[in-house]
Protein backbone atom coordinates (compact mmCIF):
# COMPACT_ATOMS: atom_id res chain seq x y z
CA UNK A 1 0.00 0.00 0.00
CA UNK A 2 2.64 2.72 0.82
CA UNK A 3 4.43 1.54 -2.34
CA UNK A 4 0.81 2.76 -4.56
CA UNK A 5 0.55 5.65 -2.40
CA UNK A 6 4.32 6.69 -3.60
CA UNK A 7 3.45 5.56 -7.16
CA UNK A 8 0.67 7.78 -7.09
CA UNK A 9 2.29 10.92 -5.63
CA UNK A 10 4.83 10.92 -8.52
CA UNK A 11 1.75 10.49 -11.27
CA UNK A 12 0.02 13.41 -8.93
CA UNK A 13 2.34 16.23 -10.28
CA UNK A 14 1.60 18.34 -12.66
CA UNK A 15 4.25 18.04 -15.03
CA UNK A 16 4.12 14.00 -14.99
CA UNK A 17 -0.02 14.68 -16.23
CA UNK A 18 0.81 16.86 -18.62
CA UNK A 19 3.15 14.81 -20.53
CA UNK A 20 0.47 12.20 -20.43
CA UNK A 21 -2.27 14.19 -21.89
CA UNK A 22 0.34 15.80 -24.79
CA UNK A 23 1.56 11.40 -25.36
CA UNK A 24 -1.95 10.80 -25.44
CA UNK A 25 -2.71 13.59 -28.56
CA UNK A 26 0.88 13.12 -30.17
CA UNK A 27 0.18 9.04 -30.21
CA UNK A 28 -3.01 9.56 -31.53
CA UNK A 29 -2.13 12.04 -34.00
CA UNK A 30 0.92 9.07 -35.26
CA UNK A 31 -1.34 6.06 -35.18
CA UNK A 32 -3.35 7.86 -37.76
CA UNK A 33 -0.92 9.46 -40.37
CA UNK A 34 -0.34 6.44 -42.88
CA UNK A 35 3.15 5.56 -43.47
CA UNK A 36 3.84 6.83 -39.28
CA UNK A 37 4.50 4.11 -36.61
CA UNK A 38 4.44 4.28 -32.80
CA UNK A 39 8.17 2.98 -32.81
CA UNK A 40 9.08 5.75 -35.10
CA UNK A 41 7.30 8.38 -32.96
CA UNK A 42 9.24 6.28 -29.75
CA UNK A 43 12.35 6.49 -31.10
CA UNK A 44 12.25 10.30 -31.89
CA UNK A 45 11.39 11.54 -28.50
CA UNK A 46 14.00 9.43 -27.30
CA UNK A 47 16.20 12.58 -26.94
CA UNK A 48 13.50 14.33 -25.10
CA UNK A 49 13.08 11.48 -22.23
CA UNK A 50 17.12 12.75 -21.76
CA UNK A 51 16.04 15.81 -20.11
CA UNK A 52 13.02 14.02 -17.69
CA UNK A 53 12.89 11.90 -14.81
CA UNK A 54 12.10 7.84 -14.99
CA UNK A 55 8.23 8.40 -14.11
CA UNK A 56 7.39 10.80 -16.69
CA UNK A 57 9.67 9.61 -19.16
CA UNK A 58 8.04 5.79 -18.98
CA UNK A 59 4.72 7.20 -18.85
CA UNK A 60 5.38 9.29 -22.33
CA UNK A 61 5.99 6.23 -23.73
CA UNK A 62 3.57 3.95 -22.29
CA UNK A 63 0.69 6.42 -23.13
CA UNK A 64 1.76 6.96 -26.73
CA UNK A 65 2.51 3.52 -28.17
CA UNK A 66 -1.30 2.42 -26.22
CA UNK A 67 -2.81 5.47 -28.03
CA UNK A 68 -1.01 4.67 -31.52
CA UNK A 69 -2.27 0.90 -32.14
CA UNK A 70 -5.65 2.50 -31.65
CA UNK A 71 -5.08 5.48 -34.13
CA UNK A 72 -4.15 3.20 -36.49
CA UNK A 73 -7.67 1.74 -37.12
CA UNK A 74 -9.06 5.45 -37.97
CA UNK A 75 -7.52 5.83 -41.79
CA UNK A 76 -8.18 1.59 -42.18
CA UNK A 77 -11.32 2.22 -41.44
CA UNK A 78 -12.09 5.54 -43.60
CA UNK A 79 -9.79 4.96 -46.15
CA UNK A 80 -8.82 1.24 -46.18
CA UNK A 81 -5.31 2.48 -45.69
CA UNK A 82 -4.16 1.10 -41.82
CA UNK A 83 -2.28 3.45 -39.70
CA UNK A 84 -0.10 0.65 -38.08
CA UNK A 85 0.62 -2.78 -39.52
CA UNK A 86 -1.71 -4.13 -36.50
CA UNK A 87 -4.48 -2.23 -37.84
CA UNK A 88 -4.07 -4.12 -41.28
CA UNK A 89 -5.66 -7.14 -40.02
CA UNK A 90 -9.19 -5.56 -40.25
CA UNK A 91 -8.68 -2.93 -42.26
CA UNK A 92 -10.89 -4.58 -44.96
CA UNK A 93 -13.53 -5.36 -42.18
CA UNK A 94 -13.61 -1.87 -41.01
CA UNK A 95 -13.74 -0.13 -44.70
CA UNK A 96 -16.49 -2.81 -45.40
CA UNK A 97 -18.50 -1.37 -42.90
CA UNK A 98 -17.76 1.86 -43.59
CA UNK A 99 -19.16 1.33 -47.44
CA UNK A 100 -22.33 0.15 -45.47
CA UNK A 101 -22.60 3.67 -44.04
CA UNK A 102 -21.04 1.90 -40.43
CA UNK A 103 -18.10 3.71 -40.01
CA UNK A 104 -19.37 4.88 -36.92
CA UNK A 105 -20.25 1.56 -35.44
CA UNK A 106 -16.70 0.30 -36.89
CA UNK A 107 -14.25 3.24 -35.63
CA UNK A 108 -16.62 2.54 -32.08
CA UNK A 109 -15.82 -0.82 -31.86
CA UNK A 110 -12.36 0.07 -32.29
CA UNK A 111 -11.89 2.56 -29.41
CA UNK A 112 -14.10 0.65 -26.65
CA UNK A 113 -12.40 -3.10 -27.30
CA UNK A 114 -9.36 -1.48 -28.01
CA UNK A 115 -9.52 -0.15 -24.19
CA UNK A 116 -11.06 -3.42 -22.54
CA UNK A 117 -7.95 -5.03 -24.05
CA UNK A 118 -5.37 -2.54 -22.83
CA UNK A 119 -7.11 -3.15 -19.53
CA UNK A 120 -7.49 -6.69 -19.29
CA UNK A 121 -3.77 -6.89 -20.67
CA UNK A 122 -3.17 -4.34 -18.23
CA UNK A 123 -4.22 -6.89 -15.65
CA UNK A 124 -1.94 -9.54 -16.87
CA UNK A 125 0.59 -7.42 -16.66
CA UNK A 126 0.10 -6.09 -12.88
CA UNK A 127 -0.32 -9.78 -11.37
CA UNK A 128 2.19 -12.04 -13.85
CA UNK A 129 5.03 -9.75 -14.24
CA UNK A 130 6.41 -9.26 -10.42
CA UNK A 131 5.69 -12.95 -9.74
CA UNK A 132 7.70 -13.81 -12.65
CA UNK A 133 10.28 -11.34 -11.17
CA UNK A 134 10.38 -13.50 -8.32
CA UNK A 135 10.80 -16.95 -10.14
CA UNK A 136 13.69 -14.76 -12.05
CA UNK A 137 15.85 -14.00 -9.23
CA UNK A 138 16.66 -17.84 -9.16
CA UNK A 139 17.72 -17.73 -12.61
CA UNK A 140 21.71 -17.90 -13.48
CA UNK A 141 23.75 -17.17 -16.35
CA UNK A 142 22.12 -20.92 -17.84
CA UNK A 143 18.57 -19.87 -17.51
CA UNK A 144 19.18 -16.07 -18.86
CA UNK A 145 21.38 -18.12 -21.83
CA UNK A 146 18.20 -20.40 -22.67
CA UNK A 147 15.92 -17.65 -22.11
CA UNK A 148 17.93 -15.58 -24.55
CA UNK A 149 17.98 -18.24 -27.20
CA UNK A 150 14.50 -18.79 -26.89
CA UNK A 151 13.10 -15.67 -27.02
CA UNK A 152 15.62 -14.98 -30.50
CA UNK A 153 13.94 -18.22 -31.71
CA UNK A 154 10.12 -17.04 -31.09
CA UNK A 155 11.53 -13.76 -33.14
CA UNK A 156 12.13 -16.08 -35.79
CA UNK A 157 8.98 -18.16 -35.65
CA UNK A 158 6.53 -15.90 -35.75
CA UNK A 159 8.41 -12.54 -37.10
CA UNK A 160 6.97 -13.76 -40.49
CA UNK A 161 5.87 -15.96 -43.19
CA UNK A 162 9.04 -17.08 -43.87
CA UNK A 163 11.43 -18.35 -41.88
CA UNK A 164 14.48 -18.26 -43.83
CA UNK A 165 13.98 -14.07 -44.17
CA UNK A 166 13.34 -13.71 -40.17
CA UNK A 167 16.77 -16.14 -39.62
CA UNK A 168 18.91 -13.85 -42.08
CA UNK A 169 17.08 -10.71 -40.66
CA UNK A 170 18.09 -12.19 -36.93
CA UNK A 171 21.64 -13.16 -38.13
CA UNK A 172 22.39 -9.18 -39.35
CA UNK A 173 21.12 -8.21 -35.85
CA UNK A 174 22.88 -10.62 -33.96
CA UNK A 175 26.37 -9.47 -36.23
CA UNK A 176 25.96 -5.73 -35.51
CA UNK A 177 25.96 -6.51 -32.28
CA UNK A 178 29.44 -8.18 -32.30
CA UNK A 179 30.96 -4.59 -33.35
CA UNK A 180 33.40 -2.92 -31.02
CA UNK A 181 35.13 -4.13 -27.60
CA UNK A 182 31.61 -5.90 -26.02
CA UNK A 183 33.30 -8.84 -25.62
CA UNK A 184 34.84 -11.47 -23.06
CA UNK A 185 38.62 -10.75 -24.85
CA UNK A 186 37.85 -7.17 -25.10
CA UNK A 187 39.45 -7.83 -29.00
CA UNK A 188 38.01 -5.10 -31.49
CA UNK A 189 35.47 -6.56 -33.50
CA UNK A 190 34.47 -5.40 -37.13
CA UNK A 191 35.28 -1.49 -36.76
CA UNK A 192 37.69 -1.82 -39.39
CA UNK A 193 39.95 0.24 -38.12
CA UNK A 194 37.42 2.92 -36.72
CA UNK A 195 37.86 4.44 -33.27
CA UNK A 196 34.34 5.26 -33.72
CA UNK A 197 33.31 2.23 -33.57
CA UNK A 198 34.98 0.60 -30.76
CA UNK A 199 32.18 1.19 -28.22
CA UNK A 200 29.70 -0.75 -30.39
CA UNK A 201 27.07 0.65 -32.63
CA UNK A 202 24.51 3.20 -30.77
CA UNK A 203 21.57 1.50 -30.39
CA UNK A 204 18.98 4.39 -30.52
CA UNK A 205 20.62 5.89 -33.42
CA UNK A 206 20.08 2.17 -35.07
CA UNK A 207 16.78 1.79 -33.88
CA UNK A 208 15.52 5.62 -35.62
CA UNK A 209 17.36 5.07 -38.34
CA UNK A 210 15.67 1.07 -38.98
CA UNK A 211 12.14 2.64 -37.93
CA UNK A 212 11.84 6.75 -38.87
CA UNK A 213 14.40 6.99 -41.58
CA UNK A 214 13.32 3.67 -43.57
CA UNK A 215 9.76 4.91 -42.89
CA UNK A 216 10.60 7.86 -44.47
CA UNK A 217 12.26 6.47 -47.87
CA UNK A 218 9.29 4.52 -48.56
CA UNK A 219 7.08 7.13 -47.73
CA UNK A 220 8.68 9.28 -50.59
CA UNK A 221 9.27 6.17 -53.09
CA UNK A 222 5.56 5.45 -52.32
CA UNK A 223 4.56 8.90 -53.79
CA UNK A 224 0.60 8.66 -53.57
CA UNK A 225 -1.20 10.82 -51.21
CA UNK A 226 -4.42 9.61 -49.64
CA UNK A 227 -7.74 10.61 -50.79
CA UNK A 228 -9.56 12.75 -47.79
CA UNK A 229 -12.29 10.89 -46.21
CA UNK A 230 -15.63 11.59 -47.03
CA UNK A 231 -16.27 10.56 -43.30
CA UNK A 232 -18.71 12.84 -41.83
CA UNK A 233 -19.14 11.73 -37.78
CA UNK A 234 -22.84 12.55 -36.19
CA UNK A 235 -22.23 12.04 -32.62
CA UNK A 236 -23.27 8.51 -32.69
CA UNK A 237 -19.19 7.21 -31.98
CA UNK A 238 -20.18 5.01 -28.62
CA UNK A 239 -23.51 4.06 -29.90
CA UNK A 240 -24.77 0.10 -30.21
CA UNK A 241 -21.12 -0.76 -28.26
CA UNK A 242 -23.30 -1.90 -25.01
CA UNK A 243 -24.88 -4.34 -28.00
CA UNK A 244 -21.50 -5.64 -29.02
CA UNK A 245 -19.69 -5.81 -25.67
CA UNK A 246 -23.08 -8.53 -24.99
CA UNK A 247 -23.24 -10.21 -28.33
CA UNK A 248 -19.49 -11.01 -28.57
CA UNK A 249 -18.00 -11.53 -25.11
CA UNK A 250 -15.78 -14.67 -26.10
CA UNK A 251 -14.07 -12.36 -28.60
CA UNK A 252 -13.01 -9.66 -26.82
CA UNK A 253 -11.92 -11.84 -23.93
CA UNK A 254 -10.23 -14.37 -26.26
CA UNK A 255 -8.72 -11.69 -28.31
CA UNK A 256 -7.22 -9.77 -25.00
CA UNK A 257 -5.73 -13.11 -24.10
CA UNK A 258 -4.50 -14.05 -27.39
CA UNK A 259 -3.09 -10.71 -27.56
CA UNK A 260 -1.39 -10.49 -23.88
CA UNK A 261 0.49 -13.92 -24.79
CA UNK A 262 1.70 -13.16 -28.17
CA UNK A 263 2.37 -9.87 -27.03
CA UNK A 264 4.92 -11.26 -24.05
CA UNK A 265 6.22 -13.62 -26.47
CA UNK A 266 10.11 -11.57 -28.04
CA UNK A 267 9.63 -10.56 -31.73
CA UNK A 268 5.85 -11.26 -32.14
CA UNK A 269 4.38 -8.16 -30.71
CA UNK A 270 1.06 -6.05 -31.62
CA UNK A 271 0.89 -6.75 -35.26
CA UNK A 272 0.83 -10.70 -35.12
CA UNK A 273 -1.38 -10.79 -31.65
CA UNK A 274 -3.94 -8.66 -34.16
CA UNK A 275 -3.52 -10.96 -37.15
CA UNK A 276 -4.11 -14.56 -35.03
CA UNK A 277 -6.52 -12.80 -32.91
CA UNK A 278 -8.54 -11.71 -36.25
CA UNK A 279 -7.91 -15.83 -37.70
CA UNK A 280 -9.07 -17.37 -34.57
CA UNK A 281 -12.45 -15.51 -34.11
CA UNK A 282 -13.05 -16.18 -38.00
CA UNK A 283 -12.27 -20.22 -37.86
CA UNK A 284 -14.66 -20.37 -34.28
CA UNK A 285 -17.31 -17.94 -35.52
CA UNK A 286 -20.54 -19.34 -36.39
CA UNK A 287 -21.18 -16.56 -38.94
CA UNK A 288 -17.64 -17.32 -40.58
CA UNK A 289 -19.23 -16.34 -43.89
CA UNK A 290 -19.73 -12.74 -42.94
CA UNK A 291 -16.25 -11.91 -41.89
CA UNK A 292 -14.58 -9.71 -45.06
CA UNK A 293 -18.27 -8.01 -45.84
CA UNK A 294 -18.14 -5.74 -43.02
CA UNK A 295 -18.87 -7.89 -39.81
CA UNK A 296 -18.08 -6.23 -36.61
CA UNK A 297 -16.76 -9.45 -34.85
CA UNK A 298 -13.08 -9.88 -35.83
CA UNK A 299 -13.26 -6.17 -35.45
CA UNK A 300 -13.68 -6.97 -31.33
CA UNK A 301 -11.78 -9.63 -31.18
CA UNK A 302 -8.87 -8.21 -32.99
CA UNK A 303 -9.12 -4.39 -31.57
CA UNK A 304 -8.92 -5.70 -28.24
CA UNK A 305 -5.98 -8.09 -29.04
CA UNK A 306 -3.89 -4.77 -30.36
CA UNK A 307 -3.85 -3.12 -26.96
CA UNK A 308 -3.74 -6.61 -24.88
CA UNK A 309 -0.54 -6.99 -26.78
CA UNK A 310 1.06 -3.55 -26.25
CA UNK A 311 1.00 -4.25 -22.17
CA UNK A 312 2.07 -8.25 -22.97
CA UNK A 313 5.13 -7.08 -24.83
CA UNK A 314 6.29 -5.22 -21.44
CA UNK A 315 6.31 -8.39 -19.47
CA UNK A 316 9.64 -9.76 -20.87
CA UNK A 317 11.44 -6.01 -21.13
CA UNK A 318 10.59 -5.52 -17.29
CA UNK A 319 11.11 -8.67 -16.14
CA UNK A 320 14.30 -9.94 -18.01
CA UNK A 321 15.32 -7.01 -19.90
CA UNK A 322 14.75 -8.88 -22.97
CA UNK A 323 11.99 -6.66 -25.79
CA UNK A 324 8.59 -8.02 -26.40
CA UNK A 325 9.16 -5.68 -29.83
CA UNK A 326 10.56 -2.23 -31.66
CA UNK A 327 9.02 -0.12 -28.83
CA UNK A 328 9.81 -2.26 -25.78
CA UNK A 329 13.47 -2.39 -27.46
CA UNK A 330 13.86 1.10 -27.48
CA UNK A 331 12.09 1.18 -24.05
CA UNK A 332 14.98 -0.79 -22.28
CA UNK A 333 17.31 1.88 -24.19
CA UNK A 334 15.59 4.35 -22.08
CA UNK A 335 15.50 2.49 -19.25
CA UNK A 336 19.45 2.15 -18.94
CA UNK A 337 20.27 5.77 -19.88
CA UNK A 338 17.55 6.38 -16.87
CA UNK A 339 20.15 4.10 -14.75
CA UNK A 340 17.37 1.35 -14.63
CA UNK A 341 18.72 -1.87 -15.47
CA UNK A 342 15.58 -4.01 -16.50
CA UNK A 343 15.19 -7.53 -14.54
CA UNK A 344 13.79 -8.81 -11.87
CA UNK A 345 15.81 -6.62 -9.25
CA UNK A 346 13.61 -3.31 -10.71
CA UNK A 347 10.61 -4.75 -8.89
CA UNK A 348 12.39 -4.39 -5.13
CA UNK A 349 14.40 -1.26 -6.53
CA UNK A 350 12.55 1.12 -8.37
CA UNK A 351 8.94 -0.40 -6.71
CA UNK A 352 7.27 3.11 -6.83
CA UNK A 353 8.48 3.53 -10.66
CA UNK A 354 7.29 0.31 -11.52
CA UNK A 355 3.67 0.50 -9.36
CA UNK A 356 3.49 4.10 -11.02
CA UNK A 357 4.24 2.92 -14.67
CA UNK A 358 0.94 0.17 -13.99
CA UNK A 359 -1.08 2.76 -13.28
CA UNK A 360 -0.35 4.90 -16.07
CA UNK A 361 -1.27 2.19 -18.03
CA UNK A 362 -4.97 1.89 -16.70
CA UNK A 363 -5.47 5.80 -16.99
CA UNK A 364 -4.10 5.83 -20.76
CA UNK A 365 -6.16 3.14 -21.76
CA UNK A 366 -9.44 5.32 -19.59
CA UNK A 367 -8.15 7.90 -21.15
CA UNK A 368 -8.41 6.29 -24.77
CA UNK A 369 -12.00 6.36 -24.68
CA UNK A 370 -12.60 10.34 -24.65
CA UNK A 371 -9.45 10.55 -26.17
CA UNK A 372 -10.53 8.12 -29.10
CA UNK A 373 -13.49 9.65 -29.75
CA UNK A 374 -12.06 13.59 -30.23
CA UNK A 375 -9.58 12.16 -32.56
CA UNK A 376 -12.35 9.98 -34.76
CA UNK A 377 -14.02 13.66 -34.97
CA UNK A 378 -10.88 15.08 -36.26
CA UNK A 379 -9.95 12.46 -38.47
CA UNK A 380 -10.82 14.73 -41.84
CA UNK A 381 -8.70 16.77 -41.21
CA UNK A 382 -5.58 14.79 -39.76
CA UNK A 383 -6.11 12.91 -42.67
CA UNK A 384 -5.78 15.71 -45.01
CA UNK A 385 -1.72 16.90 -44.18
CA UNK A 386 0.29 16.35 -47.23
CA UNK A 387 3.43 14.47 -47.14
CA UNK A 388 5.44 16.95 -48.38
CA UNK A 389 4.84 18.82 -45.01
CA UNK A 390 5.53 15.86 -42.70
CA UNK A 391 8.68 14.08 -44.37
CA UNK A 392 10.84 17.25 -43.32
CA UNK A 393 9.89 18.16 -40.50
CA UNK A 394 9.91 14.09 -39.60
CA UNK A 395 13.91 13.64 -41.23
CA UNK A 396 15.10 17.11 -39.00
CA UNK A 397 13.57 15.37 -35.62
CA UNK A 398 15.74 12.09 -36.58
CA UNK A 399 18.48 13.71 -37.16
CA UNK A 400 18.81 16.10 -34.24
CA UNK A 401 17.60 12.89 -31.95
CA UNK A 402 20.56 10.96 -33.39
CA UNK A 403 22.84 13.86 -33.01
CA UNK A 404 21.65 14.95 -29.20
CA UNK A 405 22.16 11.03 -27.83
CA UNK A 406 26.00 11.59 -28.54
CA UNK A 407 26.97 14.39 -29.26
CA UNK A 408 28.91 12.63 -32.06
CA UNK A 409 28.10 13.16 -35.83
CA UNK A 410 28.59 9.30 -36.30
CA UNK A 411 25.96 8.70 -34.83
CA UNK A 412 23.98 10.68 -38.09
CA UNK A 413 26.18 8.66 -39.79
CA UNK A 414 24.92 5.34 -37.92
CA UNK A 415 21.01 6.20 -38.03
CA UNK A 416 21.15 7.17 -42.23
CA UNK A 417 23.24 3.93 -42.90
CA UNK A 418 20.74 1.68 -40.68
CA UNK A 419 17.71 3.72 -42.58
CA UNK A 420 18.73 2.15 -45.83
CA UNK A 421 19.15 -0.88 -44.50
CA UNK A 422 15.73 -1.10 -43.18
CA UNK A 423 14.51 0.35 -46.26
CA UNK A 424 15.98 -2.23 -48.19
CA UNK A 425 15.04 -4.92 -45.93
CA UNK A 426 10.86 -3.67 -45.58
CA UNK A 427 10.87 -3.73 -49.39
CA UNK A 428 12.13 -6.90 -49.95
CA UNK A 429 9.70 -8.45 -47.38
CA UNK A 430 12.35 -9.28 -44.56
CA UNK A 431 10.97 -8.52 -40.77
CA UNK A 432 12.82 -5.42 -38.90
CA UNK A 433 12.06 -6.92 -35.30
CA UNK A 434 14.50 -9.99 -35.22
CA UNK A 435 17.05 -7.62 -36.80
CA UNK A 436 16.25 -5.14 -33.62
CA UNK A 437 16.60 -8.13 -30.80
CA UNK A 438 19.48 -9.72 -32.71
CA UNK A 439 21.34 -5.94 -31.97
CA UNK A 440 19.86 -5.57 -27.80
CA UNK A 441 20.15 -8.94 -27.51
CA UNK A 442 23.63 -10.52 -28.87
CA UNK A 443 25.54 -9.32 -26.31
CA UNK A 444 23.49 -10.82 -23.67
CA UNK A 445 23.65 -14.07 -25.08
CA UNK A 446 27.57 -13.97 -25.44
CA UNK A 447 28.01 -12.84 -22.04
CA UNK A 448 25.86 -15.71 -20.44
CA UNK A 449 27.39 -17.91 -22.82
CA UNK A 450 31.09 -17.47 -21.27
CA UNK A 451 30.11 -17.20 -17.92
CA UNK A 452 27.98 -20.39 -17.99
CA UNK A 453 31.11 -22.18 -20.26
CA UNK A 454 34.14 -20.65 -17.59
CA UNK A 455 31.21 -22.04 -14.34
CA UNK A 456 30.78 -25.33 -16.48
CA UNK A 457 34.62 -25.81 -17.08
CA UNK A 458 33.71 -26.42 -21.27
CA UNK A 459 31.15 -29.23 -20.08
CA UNK A 460 27.50 -28.09 -22.17
CA UNK A 461 25.77 -30.99 -20.22
CA UNK A 462 25.69 -28.50 -17.50
CA UNK A 463 23.47 -26.00 -19.43
CA UNK A 464 20.64 -28.77 -18.95
CA UNK A 465 21.97 -29.29 -15.16
CA UNK A 466 19.90 -26.85 -13.31
CA UNK A 467 15.76 -27.44 -13.49
CA UNK A 468 14.84 -24.35 -15.07
CA UNK A 469 17.58 -24.48 -17.39
CA UNK A 470 16.73 -27.95 -18.98
CA UNK A 471 12.80 -26.73 -19.26
CA UNK A 472 13.90 -23.85 -21.22
CA UNK A 473 16.52 -25.72 -23.24
CA UNK A 474 13.88 -28.14 -23.75
CA UNK A 475 11.54 -25.60 -25.17
CA UNK A 476 14.39 -23.63 -27.21
CA UNK A 477 14.97 -26.99 -28.68
CA UNK A 478 11.95 -28.44 -29.50
CA UNK A 479 11.52 -24.73 -31.57
CA UNK A 480 14.17 -25.14 -33.25
CA UNK A 481 13.61 -28.71 -34.65
CA UNK A 482 9.84 -26.82 -35.23
CA UNK A 483 11.58 -24.66 -37.20
CA UNK A 484 13.51 -26.88 -39.21
CA UNK A 485 11.38 -29.25 -39.68
CA UNK A 486 9.20 -26.24 -41.81
CA UNK A 487 12.33 -25.18 -43.52
CA UNK A 488 12.10 -28.90 -45.08
CA UNK A 489 8.73 -29.21 -46.01
CA UNK A 490 8.82 -26.01 -47.80
CA UNK A 491 11.85 -27.04 -49.72
CA UNK A 492 9.87 -30.71 -50.18
CA UNK A 493 6.59 -29.55 -51.00
CA UNK A 494 6.03 -30.23 -54.90
CA UNK A 495 5.67 -27.10 -57.08
CA UNK A 496 1.92 -27.22 -58.74
CA UNK A 497 1.67 -27.94 -62.15
CA UNK A 498 1.10 -24.67 -64.55
CA UNK A 499 3.08 -22.64 -62.70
Amino acid sequence: MDTLVAAIVLLADPWVITVILLSAALGLFVGAMPGLTAAMAVALLVPVTLYMDPVPALAMIATLSCMAIFAGDIPGCLLRIPGTLASAAYAEEAYAMTQKGHAETALGASVVFAAIGGILGTVVLVTVAPELARIALRFSSFEYFWLVCLGLSCAVLVGSQSTTKSLLSLMLGLTVGMIGLNNPAAFPRLTFGSVDLLGGVELIAAMVGLFAVSEIFRMVTSGHRQPAPEFRPKGRILAGQWKLLRRYPAQWLGGSGIGTLIGALPGAGVDIAAWVSYAVSKRFSRRRHLFGTGHAEGIVAAGAANNAAVSGTWIPALVFGIPGDAITAILIGVLFLKGLSPGPMIFQNQADVIVALFVVFFAANLLMIPFGVAAIKLSVHILRIPKLMLVPAIMALCVIGAYAITNNPVSILVMLAFGVAGFVLMENEFPVAPAILGIVLGPMLEQNFFNSMIKADGNFLEFFARPMAMGLGIATIAIWAMLAIGVAAARLRPVPSGT
